[in-house]
């Protein structure tokens, strides 16, 4: 069972919480608090698996809440709830930055309290369990102790929805992960990369996807690349609109390269990174020698848009082995399928490591359909793919 704390100064929005969590098997509600002092006490008292905290509250608020609870408790996840505006946006990265574990948005523009509880569920849910149960790891990564059958940790990924339009014309289509795992070893031994035969070509663009725990992987991964990076780099990260704008403007503040949310047209140029905006799919195309931006309002696929699988398709159809794609920290398995058409045209595949994932799902799937060629802890992964773009264009230049 695992156990949650409510913590949110309204009354009503408290009652809402407890009554989308009610239904869901082995999760329990143990305890709420109205701000973030109260909150601290029944932290110890109650030992809770997962809380959910409000943003705007008095006395201590949520961003306040978090960085006291770090100083004591690193692990306990935290889920955030924020609204679906600029400053709402802005408080929750800042309370990411400050701790946080993950966020939801509160519900809007729903007609009735029923429709309020089902949204609620739908979000939430699903990253309790992902959340709560790696921390109570039996076996699976993220399976919850008596977790529902079907329900192990990440969310199962839903099937594909009725009437999906097929991917756009000119890109490879998305498919099941190449068919076995990748090599266990021993038993309790770490997953394997597949390595391939001859890796190491000129890399001239990288594309990294992620979800869960993604603001603050990539807000790493891209302190760790220099302004002068020769190549572009095109990132999608599960997140709602506005959210992606004030996310990218807060890493072209706190990184060394120049970060932008991707609009229409954008010339792809060195050292610059562009991150699919929230409600869009990125995907790229040639005029002349340049690579532009195009966002696509297509259907969501892995129940995500943006989507990491539209975004390496199209990369794979325009670059083909001379990509390298990374898959950080992240729910479900977007990514993966696009992440074997990117193997299949010969591109190089890293995954983060699981014990540096907040949820292992998106690496995960990667790893275990047997396409990572490098498994690395997030600390490593910066270093690796300077390096990697360094000797491959070097390389490139000796022959």
């Amino acid at each position: 069972m695992i156990s949650v704390l409510v913590v949110d100064d309204s009354v009503v929005v408290r009652r809402l919480i407890v009554d989308a969590l009610g239904g869901a098997e082995n999760i329990e509600v143990v305890g709420t608090a109205s701000n973030g002092l109260l909150a601290q006490a029944k932290i110890d008292q109650l030992k809770p698996d997962v809380i959910t905290m409000d943003i705007e509250m008095p006395q201590m608020d949520g961003i306040a809440a978090v960085k006291e609870l770090r100083k004591r408790h690193k692990q306990i996840p935290v889920i955030m709830f924020s609204t679906l505006s600029a400053a709402g946006a802005s408080a929750t990265l800042e309370a990411l930055a400050a701790g946080a574990t993950d966020y939801v948005t509160k519900p809007s523009n729903v007609g009735s309290v029923n429709e309020s509880i089902a949204a609620v569920r739908e979000e939430l849910v699903p990253k309790i369990y992902a959340l709560g149960g790696r921390r109570r790891q039996t076996g699976l990564p993220g399976a919850p102790p008596g977790a529902p059958p079907g329900r192990p940790g990440p969310a199962p990924a839903r099937p594909a929805r009725p009437g999906a339009a097929p991917p756009r014309a000119g890109l490879p289509p998305s498919g099941p992960g190449r068919p076995g795992a990748a090599p266990a070893g021993p038993p309790g031994a770490p997953p394997r990369p597949v390595k391939r035969a001859a890796p190491g070509g000129k890399v001239d663009i990288l594309a990294i996807g992620s979800s869960t725990g993604g603001p603050d992987a990539l807000t790493k991964v891209l302190t760790g690349i220099p302004a002068d990076l020769p190549v572009p780099i095109v990132i999608t990260q599960h997140m709602p609109p506005v959210f992606t704008r004030m996310f990218a403007e807060r890493l072209d503040r706190s990184t060394p390269l120049h970060v932008v949310e991707a609009t229409d047209g954008m010339e792809l140029t060195p050292g610059w990174a562009y991150i699919a905006p929230g409600d869009s799919h990125l995907v790229l195309h040639r005029r002349g020698t340049s690579t532009l931006t195009q966002l696509s309002g297509a259907p969501p696929e892995n129940s995500c848009r943006p989507a990491v699988d539209v975004m390496f398709r199209s990369v794979a159809a325009l670059y083909g082995g001379s990509a390298f794609a990374t898959v950080l920290t992240g729910m479900g398995q977007d990514g993966r399928g696009g992440a074997k058409v990117l193997r299949d045209a010969g591109a190089e595949i890293l995954a983060q490591d699981e014990a540096t994932s907040v949820v292992w799902g998106m690496p995960g799937a990667v790893v275990g359909a047997g396409l990572a060629d490098e498994i690395l802890p997030l600390d490593r992964i910066a270093a690796f793919l300077v390096n990697r773009v360094k000797t491959g264009r070097s390389a490139a230049v000796a022959r």
